[in-house]
């Protein structure tokens, strides 16, 4: 078995333990998607299948059957069968014998014999676990191998008689990450945190948005990465304002803020870091006023990272900043919402910061795993453990408005980092790139 590939194993096995006695669990990777004409989308495999395989190829499914008295459980891969015309053409395909050896399956088979194979493989199994609801087709393919099955009902074989969400089973092992996938996340950070630094040197005014797109792109490829794990954001001027803006079309002015929210996908695990800094390597007063509120946002939010404090303290304790900043600064007019603590109840913070102050990272960036306590659904928010991978990422966004300081308007800035939590608090994986005023004016005045 490949090294790399063991932890894929002991996920497998954890699963297992963890499933009913003598169930068995399905599950496929993503499809091919056509672009246009005989194009296909860049490929990538889909999260949970990778989590438990390793294996990257397209046309592929994991079948586990858990241990039941003397029979012991298996792992089963169907794949692609060898091909050498097609891999002249697309490249190299394992096949199932090879990529049984190196993966470390217990048996493989042509992905062409799983509909065939299933009805023996079903059979007498108390449970079927797999992706309930996740599309009519899977639906319809699951109904024919049960069908299969009941079939040979006169012979005294049962179909499973229960069926179980795999993936709410896979989201809460996704969200503890080990050793590997750390060390993987904190590998993909460095290498985001070297584009947006040069992406910081690069900037000068006159230049296009896109045009330091490119030089993230350049970096994150030129390190070895994948892909972009998700659509660059370079936001200048007023666009910083918007949350979501990714047309990286804009010709860059002398005084804007360049809102960056960009990270590289490193094998198959996610970064995701953004940098505000000024287009001309000198923050306005008015600039400089904000930037450094959310930085002490963002600093008491990685602050409130320890195990066994409630994930909703992180963004608790960023909204606190910010509101009192808001109420000093006359961003928010202390005779109209009240006390610190009245303002933060209403939400009148949410005019100038509307999201929340960061989000599960892992092999999504959007990782996957509930932010409630599952284990005590009356709790609004899960307990912080060792393994818990998350960006911490507070804001301000001052669009003009009436009664809004004219001196801000316009001014957009998100400051986020990627942080583990560890039994000594929470660890940050996107070092490598400034951040306090000082540094980013340093950097840029080098360049």
């Amino acid at each position: 078995m490949m090294p790399h590939c063991a932890a894929h194993a002991a996920r497998r096995a954890q699963l297992l333990g963890r499933m009913q006695a003598g169930a068995v669990a399905v599950l496929g990777t993503a499809p091919e998607v056509p672009r246009n004409g005989d194009s296909d989308y860049p490929y990538r495999h889909d999260s949970h299948f990778y989590y438990l395989t390793g294996f990257a190829e397209p046309e592929s499914c994991v079948v586990l059957v858990a241990a039941q008295g003397e029979h012991a459980g298996r792992s089963i891969l169907f794949c692609r069968e060898k091909n050498v015309e097609r891999e002249i053409w697309e490249g190299f395909r394992f096949g199932p014998e090879a990529a049984r050896d190196a993966f470390g399956f217990d048996e493989a088979y042509p992905i062409d014999e799983l509909d065939a194979r299933m009805a023996d493989i079903l059979a007498d199994a108390p449970a079927l676990y797999y992706a309930l609801g996740s599309g009519v087709a899977l639906d319809a393919r699951v109904a024919g191998w049960l069908k299969a099955v009941r079939a040979r009902g006169r012979t005294g074989v049962t179909a499973p008689q229960t069926t179980h969400h795999l993936l709410a089973m896979l989201d809460e092992m996704r969200l503890l990450k080990d050793e590997h996938e750390i060390a993987l996340m904190a590998r993909a950070g460095a290498i985001s945190a070297q584009a947006h630094a040069r992406a910081m040197r690069a900037t000068r005014p006159g230049m296009f948005e896109y045009e330091i797109e490119a030089e993230l792109l350049h970096e994150f490829r030129r390190n070895g990465a994948q892909f972009p794990a998700y659509p660059s954001i370079v936001a200048s001027g007023p666009q910083a304002c918007v949350l979501h803006y990714n047309a990286n079309n804009r010709r860059i002015e002398d005084g804007d803020l360049v809102l960056i929210d960009a990270g590289c996908e490193l094998d198959g695990y996610a970064s995701d870091i953004t940098r505000t800094y000024p287009a001309n390597g000198r923050f306005s007063d008015a600039q400089r006023t904000l930037y450094e509120l959310v930085l002490r946002a963002q600093g008491a939010a990685i602050a409130a990272i320890v195990p066994g404090r409630p994930y909703s303290a992180i963004h608790d304790a960023a909204v606190r900043v910010l509101t009192e900043g808001m109420l000093d600064l006359g961003l928010l007019d202390a005779g109209k919402v009240g006390s610190l603590d009245e303002a933060i109840a209403s939400r009148a913070y949410a005019q100038f910061y509307m999201h929340g102050t960061g989000h599960w990272l892992g092999m999504d960036v959007h990782d996957v795993g509930a932010y409630r306590d599952v284990a005590s659904p009356d709790k609004p928010s899960r307990p912080l453990l060792p393994g818990m991978t998350l960006t911490v990422e507070p804001g301000i966004y001052v669009r003009p408005g009436e009664g809004v300081p004219e001196r801000f308007w316009n001014i957009g800035i998100r400051i986020e980092d990627d942080v583990v939590v560890t039994d000594a608090g929470g660890r940050i994986l996107s070092v490598g790139v400034p951040k306090s005023v000082t540094d980013i004016e340093a950097l840029m005045r080098k360049h």
